[in-house]
């Protein structure tokens, strides 16, 4: 497994907008159909990674906590489900209930939601605003598989915490690594 970091696509980015396939609804969603009322994580993951399954269990409850607060989490696998088809669709609609997902988990096919958000691995996470501008990418937290230190969400905690107060998140904003995504 070879650890790829995240690109730290520029804050005050556009959110690129998307229509895909979700997975856990079985129709197509658009950005603007999932956006939170003060604001959105868009995150790429799949079911394979492990760095993904480390942190599976504070993703539901990130995303249950933060829903009720009007920001909502908007998961996305990219990976090439032909070389890796236990992250396709079917998979990926069971691996979100047996994971309790309360997001929808969208899958990115052609790779080009990905490219337009400069994601590269696996998990790969990006925080907007209610305007759809980039206030945070990186990791979810210090955690890692192996390494000791418990999942606890924090910096993307922290950097949602300062959306909804509307005040400056002047923490270092780390990149994320994980498994590259499986590109075609």
């Amino acid at each position: 497994m070879v650890l790829t970091p995240s690109n730290m696509l520029p804050l005050d980015t556009e959110a690129p907008h998307f229509e895909l396939w979700d997975s856990v609804s079985n129709s197509t969603k658009t950005l603007n159909n999932l956006k939170g009322a003060k604001g959105t994580i868009v995150m790429f993951i799949c079911n394979h990674c492990p760095f993904v399954i480390h942190i599976n269990t504070a993703l539901v409850s990130l995303a249950n906590s933060l829903q009720n607060k009007g920001i909502s989490t908007i998961a996305i696998s990219s990976n090439n489900a032909e070389s890796y088809p236990q992250d396709g669709p079917e998979q990926m609609r069971i691996h979100a209930a047996n994971q309790n997902y309360s997001f929808p988990y969208l899958y990115d096919e052609t790779q080009a939601v990905a490219k337009a958000y400069d994601a590269t691995c696996t998990p790969d996470f990006f925080l907007f605003d209610a305007n759809l501008k980039l206030v945070y990418r990186g990791q979810l937290d210090d955690s890692r598989p192996g390494n000791g230190i418990p999942v606890d969400g924090d910096d993307v905690m922290h950097a949602s915490q300062c959306l909804l107060e509307n005040i400056e998140n002047t923490r270092p904003q780390k990149p994320s690594i994980g498994c590259s995504i499986k590109w075609k």
